[in-house]
């Protein structure tokens, strides 16, 4: 039991360190926390810690095949990537504050799911962060030890995506409409700068 613990705590460190770094999820996630509220926000970083989780099973689960093929294939993953980028930056750019919060869209909470685990899925680069942090971790003789150590990657992460929605989400009340604007445009060019970097690399 304490060897499972000590298993999970590792995955939980790893997840909160791959998805701590404020990258364009972030900052995508920040902004939504604040014009549409904090589940809004917590949905958008879940699909990001999914996508996490994936990319840490193929890890640690040494699936080479499918490393091989996102490796492959990494020049279309970016640039598609990179493309939802642009729009998203674009998009939030142009997009006016919510007066109130957002109304109970489940086609919306949807849509804040998929597209940050899109956004990260599309990133091939995060499989070899995984594949590095990992080196080490796997127990000889102990097959379900990746299991355990996947399911702490994605309970990391997810706390992680919590706590900053929640966190930003109770600052939302106390920001004018003129600062949430200047927000979403700043936001907005931020996001836009990683697509234009992400098509470039």
């Amino acid at each position: 039991m304490n060897e499972y613990f000590f298993i999970f705590l590792r995955g939980f460190l790893i997840g909160i360190s791959i998805a701590a770094p404020v990258g364009p999820i972030g900052v995508l996630c920040i902004r939504r926390t604040l014009a549409e509220g904090k589940l809004k926000g917590f949905l958008s970083g879940l699909g990001a810690a999914s996508a996490d989780m994936l990319y840490g099973a193929i890890a640690a689960f040494g699936l080479t095949v499918v490393t091989d093929l996102l490796v492959e294939n990494k020049f279309w993953l970016r640039l598609l990537g990179g493309c939802f980028l642009l729009y998203l930056g674009v998009k939030t750019f142009l997009e006016k504050p919510a007066v109130h919060a957002a109304r109970s869209d489940q086609s919306g909470y949807f849509g804040a799911y998929i597209s940050t685990f899109f956004l990260t899925i599309t990133n091939p680069m995060t499989i070899f962060s995984f594949a590095a942090i990992f080196a080490g971790t796997m127990f000889i003789g102990n097959t379900s030890s990746p299991i355990v150590l996947v399911a702490g990657v994605f309970a990391g992460s997810a706390t992680w995506w919590l706590a900053l929605s929640f966190g930003v989400g109770l600052m939302r009340e106390r920001l004018g409409q003129n600062l949430m604007l200047w927000i979403n445009r700043g936001s907005g060019l931020i996001i836009f700068a990683f697509g234009v970097f992400a098509i470039a690399a």
